[in-house]
């Protein structure tokens, strides 16, 4: 390989290059928090229809929407936005690490996640519920639920908390994916499939599964979806703006219709920034 020599003029133009670029990053200063960097990295959920999914086309869902509005106020185009799952277990951890600059991923307020990172919102108030086939007319109330068949996720606690608190004869059925649960509320093998009705939607919105199921409506328990950040970033307070805009533009209504609408999803309205239902 040859070899050429570098003037002293040339190093010093390649060295103050290098230096310009460090500084600006691919996220923009301070993590992304300025707007306007080459990309920002947001993460969000892969595998949940309506809310965040992966597809053949690009990433669709109410997430997707909501963070893209966001990363658009913040002065990101879409297509300086990259995409990363983010999976429940490791969402703290990608924070903490810098690994994405927020996160939308169905990510529900706790304070013990407080403790470990900073939210803003929250954006959407979901509830725990049930879906049952569209002809299902005996399971009118969580109680109904003992003696059905209810479908866990491995891994998962809702069905649990049902069986614990409101259900103690309930059937637990494990399966290893949501899926998986459609298919036997399907044919029947389970009679209810239980995590929060936002999620739960967004399942029963795709096109293969229209008209065959439906919620229950029993909003069991509250969960303030946040968009996570940082500790102590300054991200929070321009995120919260962003999504006073997505409201006030009635945006977020749009998104909400696009991304729910076929499930006949009777949403909570928009919440107000800081307003977490216990």
């Amino acid at each position: 390989m040859k070899l050429r020599k570098v003037s002293a003029a040339s190093a010093t133009v390649f060295a103050l290059a290098l230096t310009a670029t460090a500084c600006g990053g691919d996220g923009g200063d301070d993590n992304g928090s300025s707007g306007g960097g080459k990309k920002i990295t947001i993460g969000i959920k892969f595998d949940q229809p309506g809310l965040g999914q992966k597809t053949p086309q690009g990433y669709a869902g109410f997430d997707v929407d909501v963070a893209t509005y966001v990363a658009k106020k913040l002065g990101y185009s879409e297509d300086q936005i990259e995409w990363r799952e983010s999976k429940s277990a490791d969402r703290e951890t990608m924070l903490q690490r810098g690994d994405v600059d927020f996160i939308v991923a169905t990510y529900s307020i706790t304070p013990q996640r407080q403790e470990k990172v900073d939210f803003a919102g929250p954006y959407l108030l979901a509830h725990q519920d049930v879906l049952i086939r569209a002809d299902e007319d005996s399971i009118k109330s969580p109680e109904d639920l003992n003696n059905k068949k209810l479908c866990s996720v491995t891994g998962s606690t809702s069905a649990q908390n049902v069986k614990e608190k409101l259900a103690p004869k309930a059937q637990l059925q494990n399966y290893t994916t949501y899926s998986a649960c459609l298919g036997g509320l399907q044919n029947g093998a389970i009679d209810a499939l239980t995590t929060d009705d936002s999620i739960l939607a967004g399942y029963a919105a795709q096109s293969q599964f229209k008209g065959k199921f439906k919620l229950g409506g029993f909003k069991m328990t509250n969960e303030n979806y946040g968009i996570g950040v940082k500790k102590g970033s300054d991200l929070k307070d321009k995120i919260n703006k962003a999504l006073e805009d997505m409201v006030a533009d009635k945006s977020w209504d749009k998104a909400v219709q696009d991304n729910f609408g076929p499930a006949n999803y009777k949403h909570e309205p928009a919440p107000k920034i800081g307003d977490i239902k216990s």
